[in-house]
């Protein structure tokens, strides 16, 4: 029994270390163009390990698309999404878990049914919504359309509805108002449902290409998705340089994803234990 145990164990060891090569050659092939020269790309055969590890490609790439300001742009615009939708799925998520209305499963149900609704379906309307707004080259018309989201709803509500109910009405009967309770109380004790969705909602928003190319005219407004398309638009662009450019955008989602990894696991595995 222990040979059968430990052969698979090494079978699974073995399949989650191929998987992970899957995932990282693209980045590490990425990170190892980035640094070498034209030669050296075009070599025949192929090297996979640049002879010397040169920051022109990077200098290239920041002299040529103003990539510093995109990553602001970025930022800016997902840590705003993730806040917000933090908040109002949470205020949400709340009503539908503590409150008791005719409705309350129709409307939930709505909710979800959008998620079923391709995003590509709702350009348009949104679109023309922000030029009524007249909201054009500004963040909140890449913030705005996306702080709604049914997915966030729904695991702040399975996160919400594993919290026992005698705690709020506990907490109303010692004078405690529904919002000092949501987030005083019940944000703090569903913080890996939180991690999980910041992280989630943060890495979407940060790899938005086509809304923030709508809504955004004006160069120092650009995201760095943008930013890395204009390097490979480029008369003169190189694959270096060009690969300079997509790390220089991955290291913060990458940073992102690597610190809250934990959050992701256990926000996933809360919600999906009481429906």
């Amino acid at each position: 029994m222990k040979s059968v145990f430990r052969l698979e164990r090494l079978v699974v060891l073995a399949l989650k270390t191929f998987m992970i090569l899957i995932i990282l050659c693209p980045i590490l092939y990425a990170m190892n163009v980035s640094f070498m020269t034209t030669p050296e790309i075009f070599k025949r055969p192929p090297t996979l390990i640049p002879s010397s590890f040169l920051l022109t490609s990077y200098r290239q790439a920041l002299k040529t698309a103003p990539l510093f300001r995109y990553l602001f742009n970025s930022f800016v615009m997902a840590s705003s999404v993730m806040i917000g939708q933090i908040i109002l799925a949470s205020m949400a998520a709340f009503s539908f878990s503590h409150f008791k209305f005719k409705t309350k499963q129709i409307i939930f149900m709505a909710f979800l049914a959008t998620m079923m609704i391709p995003a590509e379906s709702l350009v348009i309307s949104n679109y023309l919504t922000i030029g009524d707004m007249r909201l054009y080259d500004t963040y909140l018309a890449m913030i705005l359309p996306n702080l709604a989201s049914a997915m966030s709803i729904f695991f702040m509500r399975q996160a919400f509805m594993q919290i026992p109910t005698a705690l709020y009405e506990a907490a109303r009967i010692e004078g405690c108002s529904n919002f000092r309770y949501l987030f005083t109380m019940l944000l703090p004790m569903s913080k890996g449902s939180i991690g999980a969705i910041c992280i989630y909602t943060f890495i979407k928003a940060w790899n938005a290409y086509l809304w923030p190319l709508l809504v955004t005219n004006k160069t120092n407004m650009r995201t760095v998705q943008i930013g890395v398309g204009m390097l490979y638009d480029r008369e003169a662009a190189s694959y270096n340089m060009i690969m300079a450019g997509i790390v220089i955008v991955l290291i913060p989602s990458i940073i992102v994803f690597i610190v809250g990894q934990r959050q992701i696991l256990s926000g996933s595995l809360s919600g999906a234990i009481k429906g």
